[in-house]
């Protein structure tokens, strides 16, 4: 299969599960639920899913819950939207990139904020 199908299937499963979350699941009870990326199999017939949700413990938790519970009529959803000759099975994992990145900006900020500021040397006239 040529890299470039590969890439627009990925992506086309990509939209299609997270417009079937964002319909499926409210965000009072799951937390905002969004689609990271999408890791499809060579055959196309399995798909691990990255996903990031953003609440509270609870709702990261009955989240995903919702997400394995549910699973089978997601895969339905995509099947409809995506027509492939199989419809890959997919697997949830929480992808926690975006919170690590996010302290690192935040580290980040503190070392600026607590450091002294950088003396810069005058230009020499020429």
């Amino acid at each position: 299969m040529s890299n470039l199908r590969h890439e627009r299937v990925r992506e086309l499963l990509k939209r299609a599960l997270g417009e079937a979350i964002r319909r499926e699941f409210h965000v009072n009870d799951v937390g905002v639920i969004t689609v990271n990326d999408l890791d499809v199999g060579g055959d196309l017939r399995t798909a691990v899913v990255f996903i990031s949700i953003l609440g509270n413990d609870t709702q990261k938790k009955h989240g995903l819950q919702e997400l394995e519970k549910n699973r089978i009529r997601l895969q339905s959803h995509v099947a409809k939207t995506v027509i492939l000759k199989y419809t890959p099975t997919l697997k949830f994992i929480i992808d926690d990139s975006v919170t690590r990145g996010n302290r690192v900006l935040e580290i980040l900020d503190e070392l600026e904020k607590t450091s002294p500021p950088a003396v810069v040397p005058p230009e020499k006239p020429e």
